[in-house]
Formats: C-alpha cells, sequence, structure tokens
C-alpha cells in the first residue's frame, strides 16, 4: 500500500519530516482514502497519524558538569588550554589591579596620609602603570617620603 501523498500531506500539518509521520497499521485503509488536508488532520485528532518524538543530544551531562563549575570544581589547572591571558584578559587582569590601587590610594586620602598634591600624582601614575601593586606603591611612598604619620 503506497501512502507517500498521506506521508507528504501529514508533515505538511503536523510541521514535521516525513520521515516523523507515524501511520497506526490496523487503519491504514482508512488512512489511503484521506486525499485533502482536512482528512488528514481528522485522522490526526483521531490518533490515527502521530508525529515521532525527535531525537536529540542529551544534555544531562553538560548541565551536570556546568553545576559542578557553578561550585568551583572542575577549574584546576589540567583544565587549563592556552596563555595566561586567554583564562584571565589583559583587560581583565588590569581592572583588578587599578582598581586594587584605586581604593588604596582613595583610602589614604581619606585618613590624610598623603601630602597636599601627593594624591593626583600617584593616581596619575598608577593609571600609567608604573605601579606593580600596592605593595609598590607603599614602597614608593615610603622611599620619596609622601606619607604622613597618624
Amino acid at each position: 500500500m503506497k501512502l507517500t501523498v498521506q506521508k507528504r500531506l501529514a508533515a505538511s500539518v503536523l510541521k514535521c519530516s516525513s520521515k516523523r509521520v507515524q501511520f497506526v497499521s490496523e487503519r491504514l485503509p482508512d488512512i489511503k482514502e484521506a486525499i485533502t488536508k482536512a482528512d488528514i488532520r481528522a485522522l490526526v485528532s483521531e490518533g490515527l497519524i502521530s508525529k515521532v518524538q525527535e531525537k536529540g543530544v542529551s544534555r544531562v551531562r553538560a548541565k551536570h558538569k556546568a553545576e559542578q563549575r557553578k561550585k568551583g570544581l572542575q577549574r584546576g589547572p589540567g583544565k587549563k588550554k592556552g596563555k595566561k591571558t586567554s583564562i584571565v584578559s589583559r583587560k581583565e587582569t588590569w581592572m583588578i589591579k587599578i582598581r586594587a590601587q584605586r581604593n588604596f590610594l582613595s583610602e589614604l586620602k581619606k585618613k590624610s596620609l598623603l601630602k597636599d598634591g601627593a594624591y593626583k600624582n600617584l593616581y596619575r601614575k598608577s593609571k600609567g602603570g608604573f605601579f606593580r601593586n600596592k605593595r609598590h606603591i607603599k614602597l614608593y611612598l615610603n622611599e620619596h617620603g609622601l606619607g604622613r604619620k597618624e
């Protein structure tokens, strides 16, 4: 029994591939009589024609892995590929560094531990990348006598 036309019509009605259309084998003669989309719709509502569930790739393992990573697991040195900058970008490292330095400078300014005009000078130096870290700023303050004692 050739049902290619019915299969094609059912596929367009069900909005899927003709490979995913399934007929009830006991009622094939009734299905063969269906020649319009309206007939096919009626058979779909009766349950004689159905759509097969689409097969896909399971996301269970991926979800589990993502959950573990959220906890901070599976992020060790064995997982890292590429340069140091591929893990934390240059911009990101710069932002972390400059924020720490600027917070430190603003703290010193609030506590008035800097001499007059030193804050602006140090701020500009840190913006220019002169200081490596907070400790370097402290060393610079001590060497150049820019800090005030409490």
